[in-house]
């Protein structure tokens, strides 16, 4: 199976960082992006890279990536994680939200809910999902275009706020880096080996 790791947004996309500038999301995302396709490199996983740009590449740019790669190598072998931060307000100030989501596409498939399920289990096991509701299953659906117009699997993380002081700080952090990373990478090992298994 071929993982493709998106990353979100870009250098030169408006806003995207934490109100005092310490974090951009397209930087952290692309870091994250990386660490997580080479541990599941480490772990015999198939994991690219679908936006090696620092650019903002278009969401229909991205999207007919994935699709050539499912076109390639069959939607059912294919799955897409992107990686993003949240924020609750667009205003350059702090906010107190915090914690993990996952997002699936309003119409998403077997596949899309089982690996949304497995990651919000996995930020639940690290105490991650913070202060917001939770729904029942672990996960959101959304009209995301990344999620609703690619082939294959796909969902989409929001990690942590960018506008909440202490996220952050986390996000920030080695270990708020290493943890989010092993979040991913055991939620998706774990999908992998279901799918390989059946």
């Amino acid at each position: 199976m071929i993982i493709l790791i998106d990353n979100g947004h870009g250098v030169d996309t408006p806003g995207k960082r934490s109100p005092d500038g310490r974090l951009r999301e397209y930087a952290w995302a692309r870091e994250i992006a990386q660490r997580i396709a080479i541990a599941l490199q480490r772990e015999g996983i198939d994991a690219r890279l679908l936006v090696p740009e620092t650019t903002d590449i278009p969401l229909s740019v991205r999207v007919r990536r994935a699709n050539a790669v499912c076109a390639a190598e069959g939607t059912r072998n294919v799955c897409l994680v992107s990686i993003h931060n949240n924020a609750a307000g667009a205003d350059g100030h702090w906010h107190d939200a915090r914690g993990f989501a996952v997002y699936i596409a309003l119409n998403g498939g077997q596949g899309s809910r089982r690996l949304a399920a497995l990651l919000a289990e996995e930020a639940a096991a690290r105490d991650l999902l913070g202060n917001r509701y939770v729904p029942p299953r672990g996960y959101w659906t959304a009209d995301f275009a990344i999620c609703r117009d690619t082939k294959c699997a796909a969902v989409l993380t929001e990690n942590l706020f960018q506008d909440n002081v202490e996220d952050v700080a986390y996000l920030l952090s080695e270990a708020g880096k290493a943890e989010l990373t092993a979040l991913h990478v055991a939620a998706i090992t774990k999908y992998v080996r279901q799918c390989e298994a059946e």
